[in-house]
């Protein structure tokens, strides 16, 4: 079977009220998603989505023609044009997806099928003092989940600590809490300095007395010594979610670095590359969980790859009522992905990812 055709289609839904990411100055009215479309000559199309795919124009080239079964051929041609251009992991996404339809089984078990629910922790974002924080918590535990992740402005760590003295106080240890500094992680033109070495231990040190689970960035991914320090605090250090190249996450894996590994499959590793991510950080007795926020293609992509590797204690599911809901950020997709009462985030049943575009947000469709 042969790839024929590559496409995209792009929709934008109206934020109101808008989201008010703590790591972004302005607040987003509107989310935009591309959705990536596969051809093959066999009729069946694949679908991903998670990068805007600006710039692509001209590498289709590459691809059509190709077998479609042949996935590290792909995954080396996206590696090469990565080297050029921008983070075009959607394609390898649609791809999967193609694939599993052609063989009528999930992406995840074709990944090994080790899993076919993961926990799911609700990762939150919104900008909320500690008592609002702390309400959310009571809400999120409520709906099932078992974890929740709340980020911390780097000015602003002792409203964190306040904020996971609330958390505790409300919840008890009915919820395994994780916290992101968000510091390898910038928006353009942020040219702030990270916070010292110093100042992440302080923080560890004070965060661990409330149980969290793990820490999650506290430094820039290149500061490997100071990484390192803030291991074996009481608490997992976790971080690599936008890694630009496998050399950089098998540096932090081989180092040390971590405990949490976090390469987004499609920000920044491709799924296939996570499955190696996965083995070679097994091997050292760390963790593969990756990041997981850009939209429902997204979270499913990283939810089949990570159920089929297997081990994760937990998959990231971005959920922050009422400004970032499940139909917000899946608005690309017939239905929703939820998390049930159980707290478990379900592989979808259906061939490839097992989920489908919502056509109604486009101005044209495909059959």
């Amino acid at each position: 079977m042969k790839i024929t055709n590559i496409r995209f289609e792009r929709a934008t839904l109206q934020l109101d009220p808008p989201f008010c990411p703590n790591w972004d100055p302005t607040p987003r009215r509107t989310f935009g998603a591309t959705l990536t479309i596969v051809e093959t000559d066999g009729g069946i199309i694949g679908y991903g989505a998670g990068d805007d795919m600006g710039g692509f124009d001209g590498y289709e080239k590459h691809f059509i023609g190709k077998d479609l079964f042949d996935i590290e051929e792909h995954v080396r041609t996206l590696e090469t044009i990565t080297f050029h251009a921008g983070r075009y992991w959607p394609i390898e996404v649609a791809i999967w997806d193609a694939i599993g339809k052609a063989k009528h089984e999930t992406v995840a078990s074709l990944f090994g099928g080790a899993e076919d629910s993961i926990p799911a922790y609700a990762s939150t974002g919104a900008i909320m003092s500690a008592p609002e924080r702390a309400a959310s918590a009571v809400a999120i535990r409520d709906a099932g989940f078992k974890a929740m992740k709340i980020r911390v402005p780097q000015t602003q760590l002792d409203l964190g600590i306040e904020t996971l003295k609330l958390i505790r106080e409300a919840v008890g240890n009915d919820l395994d809490i994780m916290v992101d500094l968000n510091q390898a992680w910038r928006m353009p033109g942020d040219t702030r300095k990270s916070i010292s070495v110093d100042t992440a231990m302080k923080f560890v040190d004070a965060a661990v007395d409330y149980g969290v689970y793990w820490i999650e960035e506290p430094l820039p991914m290149e500061d490997l010594e100071g990484l390192k320090k803030l291991r074996g605090r009481g608490t997992r250090i976790a971080g690599g979610e936008m890694v630009r190249t496998i050399h950089e996450i098998n540096t932090l894996i081989d180092n040390d670095a971590l405990d949490i590994i976090q390469a987004d499959v499609v920000l920044a590793a491709g799924m296939e590359r996570s499955r190696d991510i996965a083995r070679r950080a097994n091997a050292r007795g760390h963790v593969f969980t990756p990041h997981t926020w850009s939209n429902g293609y997204g979270l499913a992509a990283n939810l089949h790859v990570t159920a089929g590797i297997g081990g994760a204690p937990f998959i990231e599911f971005p959920f922050d009522p009422p400004t970032w809901t499940s139909e917000r950020r899946d608005f690309l997709m017939e239905k929703p992905l939820t998390v049930g009462r159980d707290g478990l985030l379900h592989v979808p049943s259906g061939a490839g990812l097992g989920i489908e575009p919502n056509w109604s947000h486009f101005k044209k469709s495909v059959a």
